[in-house]
């Protein structure tokens, strides 16, 4: 059994592992950072995410004329999460988060290198106004992954006198403690059998959330809540809870809001999975009719992106069958489609700026073209009929009748027939309303009928729910140390991340503002080294 030494012992290379560690290097420490995944993949979700992130009072929102302040911004984030007045931990890890992320996140990531683009988009509206109140979405230039590769970059340079030891491929199978005290961490090497014994007076849990395993989503899943039968998996399997129980078991920890989840309505099979199960997440189109199975529309209100995630979620949840479709034209599609990550926003993620601005203005004809070649839930055809018979082709089925998809569609194209002035669509308003702000102006198209002449082909896409991210998590303080039963710390053991919920066990309650989780993880991750850091 090989043996270490170190003052801190890391668990887990996701965004949380990866700040932590870099931030305790930086004050003298010596860390042994175990991460259960490849070195390329070192990073975790991070590595593919998009990069956005809610900010609040930031120079960028200022430039754009956006009067944000934490007092909105903590209202908007109470009434949305619908947090529990009686939750101490979740509320004071949110009032954190609104009051501090302009300084902890935009302009410590601003002194690291990042940059951020020159917009802010407004995501998450609420069904009725009651999310977002102001634009606070600022996306990363390079996305996700260039701030890991930035992150990563620091970390080798803050191990010049080499205090940090990097462990690829281990799973650590146990924590050690001695004399109510914690001493250190077991991990096996995943590829050859080999026991590591890092011994440490310090622990801290950044292993991600539990929704890469689909037994524990749907145990946890909330009896109140349709359950899909079939979902795709856009975490990780890696990220499968059993540190957290093990956590519970042998320390006291506790885990609260594991129920809540921030999965995503639209997602559809990785045409070159990474695991059994991968997911892709669209960004719905607004513009596109979501139906269901019968090719019917959704209804009597009209599902749109970009105002109540949690909402779409339990609305395709209880569906008859668990995929719906989105119906759409090319012109709609070159305009709105996209795929949440950095593997298919390319223009962004490699910096190509000219690029991007030509796709953003003229249409991402590209993308569109990528997802009809490459997978077969993205169906192309000249008419609706011959698309309803490849829509039944895919799900082996009768499902779709073409008469009633003719229907649907002509439905929706009559609120045109009398001019703009007699649009009676929750929907339509819906779009007229996101495009009064300039960036989703440039990403949704001006009302028109579904079958305008020229706009064609018709698109429908294959959808079903996607699990992604964990709300709930261990309970931390604002330290983030792991609490026990009587809210007592856990001598020598932190949580931070999404292993956290994101802070104090689950901060943003039943619903996220969106663009909370990266910020979320660089926070709990200072917070953790400076209590670290402190108490050594």
């Amino acid at each position: 059994m090989a043996l270490l030494q170190a003052d801190t012992v890391v668990v887990g290379g996701g965004l949380a592992g990866i700040v932590t560690a870099l931030e305790l290097l930086r004050a003298g420490q010596r860390v042994v950072l175990i991460d259960r995944d490849t070195p390329k993949r070192l990073g975790g979700l991070a590595l593919w995410a998009f990069g956005g992130m809610a900010l609040v009072g930031t120079p960028l929102q200022k430039a754009m004329g956006i009067p944000d302040t934490p007092e909105r911004a903590i209202y908007d984030w109470m009434q949305f999460g619908e947090l529990d007045q009686q939750d101490e931990w979740a509320l004071r890890w949110a009032r954190y988060y609104v009051e501090n992320s302009r300084r902890e996140v935009y302009d410590w990531l601003r002194g690291e290198g990042i940059k951020f683009l020159p917009a802010v988009n407004w995501v998450e509206r609420g069904l009725n106004g009651d999310g977002n109140s102001l634009p606070r979405y600022h996306v990363v230039w390079g996305t996700s992954s260039e701030l890991v590769r930035c992150l990563v970059a620091a970390l080798h340079r803050a191990n010049h006198d080499g205090c940090l030891t990097l462990l690829h491929e281990h799973r650590v199978t146990g924590l050690e403690h001695a004399a109510g005290k914690l001493s250190g961490a077991l991990a096996i090497n995943e590829q050859t059998g080999e026991m590591v014994r890092c011994s440490a007076p310090v622990a801290v849990l950044a292993m991600g959330g539990i929704n890469g395993s689909h037994a524990e989503c749907r145990t946890n899943w909330p009896k109140d809540r349709p359950l899909p039968e079939v979902m795709l998996n856009g975490a990780n399997p890696l990220a499968d809870g059993c540190l957290h129980h093990w956590a519970a078991q042998q320390f006291g920890a506790q885990i609260t809001h594991a129920g809540e989840m921030w999965n995503y309505a639209a997602g559809f099979p990785h045409p070159y999975p990474h695991f059994a199960g991968h997911g892709l997440s669209i960004i719905p189109c607004k513009s596109a009719l979501w139906l269901n199975h019968r090719g019917e529309r959704i209804g009597p209100q009209p599902l749109v992106t970009g105002f109540d995630t949690h909402w779409l979620c339990q609305r395709v949840a209880e569906q008859e069958k668990s995929w719906t479709w989105h119906l759409l034209n090319w012109r709609i599609a070159a305009r709105e489609f996209a795929i949440s990550g950095a593997e298919h926003n390319q223009r962004i993620r490699d910096k190509q700026f000219v690029r991007f601005l030509k796709e953003t203005l003229l249409g991402n004809h590209r993308l569109v073209r990528q997802m009809q070649k490459e997978s077969p839930h993205f169906i192309v055809d000249d008419s609706l009929a011959g698309l309803a018979t490849k829509m039944n082709t895919l799900t082996a089925s009768h499902d779709i009748d073409p008469a009633r998809l003719q229907a649907t569609a002509d439905a929706f194209d009559a609120n045109f027939s009398k001019g703009q002035c007699l649009h009676n669509d929750d929907q339509i308003r819906r779009i007229l309303h996101a495009r009064q702000w300039g960036p989703d102006r440039l990403r949704t198209c001006k009302p028109a009928p579904l079958q305008k002449p020229g706009s064609g082909p018709f698109i429908a896409i294959h959808t079903q729910l996607i699990t992604r991210k964990s709300l709930g998590g261990l309970q931390t303080d604002l330290d983030s140390r792991v609490l026990d039963a009587h809210q007592r710390p856990v001598p020598g053991l932190y949580c931070v991340g999404e292993a956290a919920g994101f802070g104090g066990g689950g901060a943003s309650g039943k619903r996220s503002l969106e663009g909370t989780f990266l910020p979320a993880c660089i926070m709990t991750a200072r917070a953790a080294a400076r209590a670290i850091t402190r108490d050594a």
